[in-house]
């Protein structure tokens, strides 16, 4: 689960890490009163103001109605509302959002911390996140933050290094320091580093979370380290534990067809293809995927209906996946082990009345536990619906339908 970066730094901040702070804003109007609070605890006279949406490139992002950065300096707290009122409502459109882009409801008002002082500030990037081939978790970090990550790894991945954690032991005390020295650190800037990784790292583990990534890391002219900015991302099989954080969850940042499937515990990813597909188990639907492309057709959909597959969960997954303009036929694969192939096809049979205006072909694929019984019911069913017995078969449905 992704959170927004004023959660991920409320969540920082409750683990000790040193973060930038900032008061989050839903109009103009709050956003000038957290200015002002602001400047009451920090002092500070200069404003960033950062929307807030799932995705990254948020700085170099355009907000389409009236072409702001979605996130901007205020120079003083008269430019906090009008500047606020640039980003707020507006659709901002980033490399990872695509050109359809993403609304702006909040915005985050934060203190500036690149002021003058003895030293220049210097930005870095630190990240956690599980290393799956190795089993443990490892530390990332780079001298070069505050630009995309992605190209310094493309282009010089010599500027990365990895710090793996042992996860009997945990993060060691000397592995803290050498991610600090490798980072060019001295002096007071150095072990406020290594306060940090250890902070980090302790909120990481304590959460639960598949990902931090922190970019910038920024040191200070006075030598303090702080996170800038914060994407967390939460392992949705843990939220069981972390109810404080399941709240956190914005619905409106997600797609609503997802939103809706996770509702109806169906495990569900929208792609950009023409056949949608229904399948119970997460390998078959990668297999009946690849049947998909071997028969001339695009995925649509990744959708897992379980090993409990029953008529309502067979009629919520045709709800969703019939919700996409872009199906041209349905793939129905169905492995009888747990759930009875006959009750998975009275549900498509229900399913295929219960829903207004359903006219797309549908080929239904069933295979184990009373599979010839769920056939013949597709079969005698006189809907549009064809069964199948062997994935060559569903294929040459598939492209049947597709022609």
């Amino acid at each position: 689960m992704n959170i927004h970066e004023y959660q991920a730094k409320g969540i920082l901040e409750k683990y000790g890490v040193t973060i930038q702070k900032g008061i989050v804003a839903s109009t103009p109007e709050e956003a000038t009163e957290a200015a002002k609070k602001l400047n009451a605890e920090t002092g500070t006279e200069w404003y960033v103001l950062k929307a807030q949406i799932h995705a990254g490139g948020r700085g170099k992002g355009k907000v389409k109605e009236t072409d702001s950065n979605g996130v901007v300096l205020a120079k003083s707290l008269d430019e906090v509302a009008p500047k606020s009122k640039a980003i707020l409502g507006g659709t901002l459109v980033t490399h990872q959002t695509g050109e359809e882009g993403k609304l702006v409801s909040k915005l985050l008002v934060a203190e500036d911390v690149y002021y003058p002082g003895e030293n220049e500030p210097k930005e870095y990037y630190v990240g956690i996140l599980l290393d799956r081939a190795k089993g443990c978790n490892v530390i990332m970090a780079s001298t070069e933050g505050g630009v995309d990550i992605e190209d310094v790894a493309e282009n010089t991945p010599e500027k990365i290094f990895k710090e793996w954690i042992d996860p009997r032991v945990g993060l060691q005390g000397f592995q803290a320091r050498k991610v600090a020295f490798k980072l060019g650190l001295e002096g007071e800037a150095f072990k406020n580093m290594v306060k940090f990784i250890h902070s980090l790292y302790a909120a990481y583990d304590a959460t639960d979370s598949s990902m931090f990534e922190i970019n910038p890391v920024l040191k200070t002219s006075d030598n303090k380290i702080l996170a800038v900015d914060a994407k967390v991302d939460i392992d949705d099989s843990a939220l069981y534990r972390h109810k404080d954080i399941a709240e956190m969850r914005d619905k409106s940042e997600e797609d609503p067809a997802e939103v809706e499937a996770s509702e109806s515990g169906l495990n569900y990813v929208k792609l950009d293809g023409d056949v949608g597909c229904m399948v119970n188990g997460a390998g078959l639907a990668m297999a009946t995927m690849d049947i998909i492309k071997l028969s001339g057709g695009e995925p649509a959909n990744f959708l897992d209906v379980g090993g409990s597959a029953n008529a309502q969960t067979v009629e919520a997954g045709f709800r969703i996946i019939t919700k996409d303009p872009n199906v041209k036929a349905i793939l129905i694969n169905i492995f009888g082990g747990i759930v009875r192939c006959d009750r998975v096809a009275k549900g498509v049979v229900e399913a295929y009345k219960n829903i207004d205006g359903l006219d797309l072909p549908i080929i239904v694929r069933l295979q184990g536990t009373n599979a010839e019984e769920g056939a013949k019911i597709i079969q005698e069913s006189g809907l549009k619906v064809t069964s199948a017995i062997v994935l060559k078969d569903a294929a040459e449905r598939v492209k049947e339908a597709l022609a």
